[in-house]
């Protein structure tokens, strides 16, 4: 038996070291184009004074004698330069020269302090200079993108560029944020902010946060759906245009054009109907991005707009998250081999309760109540008054990560819920009917519980160290879509730290939960349990983003009172919670200690969250 669990476990070990490789591998041949483009990883101090990060991407059809348009992407607040993976890779396999960057305050650039939101175009206007003086960039043809603050991010660019002495950006899209209408210094009169530059506008048709238009008062009088009939995007359109005086109505995925100063200038709008996050993972929004570009810029290699790649780096990357899970269970138990941690491995796992019908009451209800406190939580957090400065960076505090200390803070108050829970129920109902603490691991003595945070300390490393290797021989991380599993810096690893007591308040108490005191036979089948317990632990936020997004769909807008960027914050939550539920069932059954999975999963979710968040200082 113990020769066949050695086997099955070294199988999923060598099985997720597979997955990694074949992830790295496949996600780099996309993004390079098989090897036509090469992909570089810089770092360099800006005329802003920090240190900015990003990829650069160089088509080897660009050349001194041949130079190519360029283009700047970036991502949204709380995100990283790989979330504009799906544009990059079309847009560098189509002949241009890309920088993807990580917004200062982001990813691996420098802190952004509190006060200096919009310095060097958040980072852009510094990239659209260094991208100016390659030597293979065509300087008339550079245009800007960004998703959401990205595009926020082009606005501030573009504002820098009109006072710039010789004026470097060309064509801009927008992706999910309002360009600019109105003249803050003359009374709000709409103007033209962009002047003779192409300029399009991808909008979400259901944007959690843009696209509506307000009375005096601050009261939405149009959903996003309807932005196209709106004053806005009509003066848009119109090049800036008072709406009072604009006689015809200008249409959707139309380019118009318009003489700006002797030069021939294009305004778009592209509506798709999606949300806000879905458009970093948007086929249409990438067609209408290359499109434009197309038109504004002169594609080097012409490809169809829709005949589209980067899906198969998703799909590697992807692969790659799988293999970073079976990893740190395979690689734990492996552990549990070794001199170091023997003491730790179970002589046989801990027999599930047969629970009686009063048993089956106390699970169901418990889980329930959990789910139910969860939800409520999370609503309750996300409105209270005293918490938004801290989270939105809106006045001085010591939290440098405001949406990951959110998160945070709400795991560590289900996990305080949870220890009342399970003392209730042990209390009430579990002494009395089987539940040992000793022999399920609740009280596995000092020794045990100490030697667990080593076991979970060295899995941790090891996993982040392959992380590592890979991104330097391939440039390529573990993601889908809002999960990732990237390098960072080291001064990740100390914003991790500063969370991380909370985290493990919540990851400890579940792992406890899960394995101790809802260990329970479900028609004897083991995957069944894990398959209920991985639910529960996802359902309250399950049950959030659907209210939520059904609400949207129907009525045009958000549940009131519940801002968007809550619901946007629970997609990798949902996924998180789920699969370390599994974890923690997987390696307790090979150590009967709880501890262990406890540690590890806090660990390592504080590195992934600290890791792909913003950090603002004061």
């Amino acid at each position: 038996m113990r020769n066949g669990l050695l086997r099955r476990n070294s199988f999923w070990l060598v099985c997720s070291l597979v997955l990694f490789l074949i992830s790295a591998v496949g996600a780099s041949l996309v993004q390079t184009n098989a090897g036509s483009v090469t992909v570089k990883d810089l770092k360099w101090e800006t005329s802003s004074g920090r240190m900015l990060n990003a990829l650069l991407f160089k088509p080897a059809t660009a050349t001194a004698e041949n130079t190519a348009p360029a283009i700047v992407v970036s991502h949204g607040w709380w995100n990283n330069r790989e979330m504009q993976d799906a544009n990059y890779v079309e847009l560098a396999r189509r002949g241009y020269v890309v920088i993807s960057i990580d917004m200062y305050g982001h990813g691996n650039s420098d802190d952004l302090p509190n006060d200096e939101l919009a310095v060097g175009g958040t980072g852009m206007y510094d990239a659209v200079k260094l991208i100016a003086d390659l030597p293979y960039v065509d300087t008339d043809r550079i245009g800007v993108t960004g998703h959401s603050n990205g595009a926020r991010a082009a606005n501030f660019s573009v504002a820098i560029d009109n006072e710039a002495e010789t004026p470097l950006i060309s064509a801009v899209v927008l992706v999910d944020n309002d360009p600019v209408y109105t003249n803050a210094d003359n009374d709000n009169a709409y103007f033209n902010l962009y002047g003779d530059r192409d300029v399009a506008v991808v909008q979400a048709e259901y944007d959690e946060f843009f696209f509506r238009s307000y009375s005096p008062e601050g009261v939405a009088l149009t959903a996003p759906r309807d932005y196209i009939t709106t004053p806005n995007a009509q003066s848009f359109l119109h090049f800036g245009e008072n709406p009072a005086d604009i006689t015809d109505e200008r249409s959707a995925d139309e380019i118009y054009t318009e003489d700006i100063d002797g030069t021939e200038a294009m305004r778009a709008i592209y509506p798709q109907s999606q949300t806000h996050p879905w458009s970093t993972i948007s086929k249409g929004a990438v067609t209408d991005t290359l499109t434009f570009f197309d038109e504004a810029l002169g594609t080097p290699n012409e490809i169809d707009p829709a005949a589209q790649v980067w899906q198969w780096k998703e799909f590697f990357t992807t692969l790659g998250l799988v293999g970073f899970g079976i990893f740190l269970v395979a690689f734990t138990r492996a552990l549990l081999e070794t001199r170091a941690f023997r003491a730790l491995k179970a002589a046989a796992p801990v027999t599930a309760l047969a629970p009686s019908r009063r048993g089956l009451a106390w699970f169901w209800g418990g889980l329930v109540v959990s789910a139910l406190f969860s939800g409520w939580s999370y609503i309750a957090l996300s409105q209270a008054s005293w918490l938004s400065p801290i989270v939105f960076n809106g006045a001085p505090s010591i939290v440098p990560q405001g949406a990951v200390f959110f998160i945070a803070l709400w795991a560590a108050i289900n996990g305080l819920a949870g220890l009342v829970i399970m003392t209730v129920s042990y209390l009430a109902f579990g002494r009395r009917n089987g539940v040992d603490l000793r022999q399920n691991g609740v009280l596995p003595g000092w020794k045990a519980f100490f030697h667990a945070i080593g076991l979970a300390g060295v899995t941790t490393a090891a996993a982040f160290t392959i992380v590592f290797v890979l991104d330097y021989f391939f440039t390529t991380d573990f993601r889908f879509w809002v999960i990732a599993v990237k390098w960072f810096p080291a001064d990740k690893i100390w914003l991790a730290f500063f969370v991380l007591p909370l985290f493990l308040i919540y990851f400890v108490a579940n792992s406890v939960a899960i394995n101790a005191f809802n260990h329970v036979s479900l028609r004897n089948r083991e995957w069944i349990n894990t398959a209920v317990l991985a639910l529960f632990n996802s359902l309250a936020p399950i049950v959030l983003v659907v209210a939520q997004y059904v609400t949207f769909f129907t009525s045009g807008e958000l549940i009131p009172g519940f801002g968007g960027i809550f619901s946007i914050w629970l997609f990798p939550v949902i996924v998180i919670l789920a699969v370390t539920a599994v974890i923690s069932r997987k390696i307790y059954r090979a150590t009967n200690n709880p501890y262990i999975a406890g540690f590890l999963n806090a660990l390592v979710v504080a590195l992934i969250s600290a890791s792909n968040s913003l950090v603002v200082t004061y």
